[in-house]
């Protein structure tokens, strides 16, 4: 089975809960310490004697996350807020600690098997509350719940989109086969989707959750969809020809593919309704690895038509289509950032060098290098708030999952997963 992905890969391009509704209002307060992030406050909840350990659990998930947003000064150690409607006394002590807002957090068991988390944030120089939610949930769903509350939260207070309750989609070999497999985006709730028994890769996530994928299950590289919330694996695109998913438009009616037939392999463009096939390069080389840009005017693709492997963009209402790499002796996998500024791709500077992550701009000026191992990286795609990058790598020894920022700092292991990991790619 590696022996036929290795393959496959060669041919392309050869190495030469229900959430609370979200906050629709940024508070857009200046922060009192004198910082550029606001500090915030984090008070131990208060919970009834029978949700002591959700208590625990949401304020632990919410910790982590309000953390590694990187929007805040996260601050604690000070003292519980436990009269909401009188805060003063307790944010005079956290005032002192240099808080511009507290976060605190109050959890109750609903007598039948189900608990009530509601989550405060005040303002420390006026007292005043400036974010008050309730959340409900069962015992099982704890985790989320911290995470929508802190998107929430982050949304409250800077106007920015979280990704707390976000997750990430990969291909992973511990089973002996490729399978599609999904976690939390801080690498809790491993679960795997497939079991194709074969090579299933390129899980792509849909706007509406569903998620293509391309996979050998038919003994074809074919392209199916997860539906998961029927819990059902249905086919897509499946043929005697090449069929690998590139990306799904952002308004999710159409897949961008390569495919194969009479030619070289070439981009495609299905029509998810109608199941029709457009074939939208033409060139004497080949051409694979299409993303959409985020307006879905624009794709991005891999081409060798002028030599080595280069990354190249199409306007899809006209065809006009221009080299947007130069400088490098291989570029692949194209990702469009969520602002539609950037695209970040894969590819090396000479054949002697490992293949490592790089970003370009849209006039192709400017290009800067994310890692520098002597291990290839590899298959970076964006967080949806455009401010991390997953990618593959195998600087210890394996192929793991990591996240760094989007200026490549801070590099971290997802998760310690077993087996190899591939592909991956950030909900939406």
């Amino acid at each position: 089975m590696k022996k036929i992905l290795t393959v496959l890969i060669l041919t392309l391009f050869p190495l030469a809960l229900p959430a609370a509704q979200p906050a629709d209002v940024f508070i857009g307060i200046n922060t009192q310490n004198g910082n550029s992030k606001p500090a915030l406050g984090l008070a131990q909840f208060t919970r009834d004697a029978s949700s002591a350990e959700q208590a625990l659990e949401v304020s632990a998930v919410m910790r982590a996350d309000l953390m590694f947003s990187r929007h805040f000064d996260v601050k604690e150690d000070g003292p519980q807020i436990t009269n909401v409607a009188s805060p003063s006394k307790e944010l005079a002590e956290w005032q002192k600690l240099g808080a511009d807002f507290v976060v605190q957090g109050d959890a109750s068991s609903d007598g039948a098997d189900g608990f009530n988390v509601k989550i405060y944030v005040f303002y420390v120089k006026t007292n005043k509350t400036v974010f008050a939610r309730s959340y409900k949930g069962k015992a099982n769903a704890m985790r989320r719940l911290g995470h929508i509350a802190s998107d929430d939260i982050v949304k409250a207070l800077t106007g920015k989109r979280g990704i707390a309750d976000t997750r990430i989609a990969f291909s992973n070999s511990a089973t002996g086969h490729k399978e599609i497999y999904i976690a939390d985006y801080d690498g809790a709730n491993l679960r795997k989707l497939t079991t194709d028994r074969s090579i299933a890769l390129l899980p792509r996530w849909a706007p509406d959750g569903k998620i293509y994928y391309t996979s050998y299950r038919y003994r074809n590289p074919d392209i199916f969809a997860i539906d998961l919330a029927a819990g059902k694996v249905l086919p897509v695109a499946t043929s005697r020809n090449l069929n690998l998913i590139g990306g799904v438009s952002p308004d999710g009616k159409h897949l961008a593919m390569t495919r194969s037939g009479a030619d070289n392999p070439a981009v495609y463009e299905m029509d998810l309704t109608t199941k029709k096939m457009a074939q939208i390069t033409q060139s004497a080389g080949v051409d694979g690895s299409p993303s959409y840009s985020p307006d879905g005017k624009y794709i991005a693709f891999v081409s060798n038509r002028s030599g080595n492997p280069q990354i190249y963009i199409m306007d899809l209402s006209t065809g006009s289509t221009r080299r947007l790499t130069s400088s490098l002796n291989w570029a692949d996998t194209p990702q469009w950032s969520p602002s539609g500024e950037w695209i970040v791709f894969a590819g090396r500077t000479s054949p002697y060098n490992p293949i490592d992550v790089f970003l370009i701009d849209m006039t192709g000026s400017q290009i800067r290098q994310l890692t520098s191992d002597k291990a290839n990286n590899e298959d970076p795609v964006w967080s949806p708030d455009g401010r991390f990058i997953a990618f593959t790598t195998m600087r210890n020894g394996r192929r793991q999952l990591y996240v760094m920022d989007a200026d490549g700092s801070a590099p971290h292991l997802l998760a310690d997963i077993p087996g190899n990991s591939f592909t991956p790619d950030w909900s939406k």
